[in-house]
């Protein structure tokens, strides 16, 4: 998670917590929101589709969302 944060945001990896929103990262954005997904895409090996982009508000919901996806993974 961290590391696709610092790919994108080009921040401090350790400065993300699971309470970080967008409003803690200047740059995070609706583009940056999609580069981040992109991000996390490769990361995990996940594919994300819009309801989980717009579920996506925060690390927190992030964390919820690629939890689920790496779960349906591995009980394929």
């Amino acid at each position: 998670m961290r590391t696709a944060f610092k790919s994108t945001f080009n921040i401090d990896p350790h400065s993300i917590t699971i309470e970080t929103v967008p409003e803690n990262i200047p740059a995070w954005d609706s583009m940056s929101h999609v580069t981040l997904a992109s991000s996390l895409e490769s990361v995990f090996g996940l594919s994300f589709d819009v309801d989980d982009l717009m579920a996506m508000e925060n690390v927190k919901e992030i964390c919820r969302v690629v939890q689920s996806k790496v779960g349906k993974l591995q009980g394929a």
